[in-house]
């Protein structure tokens, strides 16, 4: 069964809709603050179906994603109890958030830049981030470049690779699809035990 092959090929052909731009940008900025759907899943097709725009694509993305991630923050800052624990009891990370906030006391900006590159829900980090009055400019710029490094290594994939990396992931994107849904399953499972 090709669930995930229809649903690449899906994806591509919204990711030339006239507002596709508009639609990563929502999901940019809620990804960032709420949302638990990578934004990488949308951007990387649609740096796929116009490499021309990757470079662009990508810089779009981080400005939503730090939009979104400021929000993440205020949510930590003024509206945790209300907004900040539901998103957190979602991801069954009561305990992973106590443990971000000894982490963020040792490493700070240097936590927040991590998780701004690697796939860890983001939002987590926002969130603490807001919660421990970490000072707003260095979480913007540390949340600026590292969103900026996972987003121009995707535009740098697409650019590059274009055509045919397209063709070999549309191959492969079945077994990817899996793989993805055994690394959630299992994401989850380590959270919840």
């Amino acid at each position: 069964m090709k669930i995930f092959t229809s649903l690449y090929d899906t994806v591509l052909r919204w990711s030339k809709h006239p507002h596709a731009e508009r639609y990563l940008a929502a999901v940019s900025f809620a990804e960032a603050s709420f949302f638990p759907v990578p934004t990488v899943f949308m951007m990387a097709p649609m740096a796929l179906a116009r490499p021309a725009r990757a470079w662009w694509l990508a810089a779009f993305t981080t400005i939503f994603s730090v939009l979104g991630g400021v929000a993440g923050y205020f949510i930590g800052a003024y509206l945790f109890d209300a907004v900040g624990l539901p998103i957190i009891d979602f991801y069954h990370a009561a305990d992973k958030f106590e443990q971000l906030k000894l982490w963020f006391d040792e490493y700070g900006v240097l936590l927040l830049f991590i998780a701004g590159v690697s796939p860890i829900p983001y939002k987590l980090f926002t969130i603490s981030a807001g919660v421990l009055n970490m000072a707003l400019i260095p979480f913007v710029l540390a949340s600026l470049l590292g969103r900026s490094v996972q987003y121009f290594v995707v535009a740098a994939i697409a650019y590059f690779g274009g055509d045919k990396l397209e063709s070999s992931l549309r191959k492969w994107v079945d077994w990817l699809g899996w793989g993805i849904v055994i690394v959630a399953v299992l994401a989850f499972w380590y959270f919840k035990h």
